[in-house]
């Protein structure tokens, strides 16, 4: 009877001990897909946003080194459906962020210097801000930064 007691504790202990290795490739397999997942967000962040030539004049206009204020200020007093298009780019991939899909530190590496030309053109950066324009989660994201900064 006794030898009947060791070989069900021992199958239990066989069996949780099975049981932790699987928890454990699962959790693996889990955080492997979202790395996964989220670099083909980035993907296809990166063909929207740089491959659409809609958007190439309007990122022209607002980059920091080559800014023409009369660009901007046409952009901002007009409010052409690409400017619309870039701004909402921005507020979806701060929505990201905020949803934890994309890592602050891959938006960074992906769009910092566009992020960057957006606090520096003050208008824009206004504009952005203005509770009636829809663009909250981008105005989050650049407070954000700038606290950090």
């Amino acid at each position: 009877m006794r030898l009947a007691c060791v070989d069900v504790e021992l199958i239990k202990a066989l069996a949780t001990v099975v049981g932790a290795g699987a928890g454990v490739v699962a959790i693996r397999v889990y955080y492997s897909n979202s790395r996964l997942q989220r670099a083909k967000w980035l993907a296809e962040l990166y063909q929207k946003f740089y491959e659409r030539a809609d958007l190439k004049d309007v990122r022209t206009a607002l980059d920091c080194e080559m800014s023409d204020l009369s660009a901007v200020s046409a952009l901002l007093r007009e409010e052409p459906g690409e400017f619309t298009d870039y701004l909402n780019f921005f507020e979806f991939v701060a929505v990201l962020g905020k949803l934890g899909q994309l890592h602050s530190q891959e938006i960074e590496y992906m769009f910092g210097y566009y992020l960057d030309c957006f606090e520096k053109c003050t208008d824009v950066r206004k504009y952005i801000a203005d509770e009636n324009k829809g663009y909250e989660q981008l105005d989050k994201l650049l407070r954000q930064r700038a606290a950090k900064k």
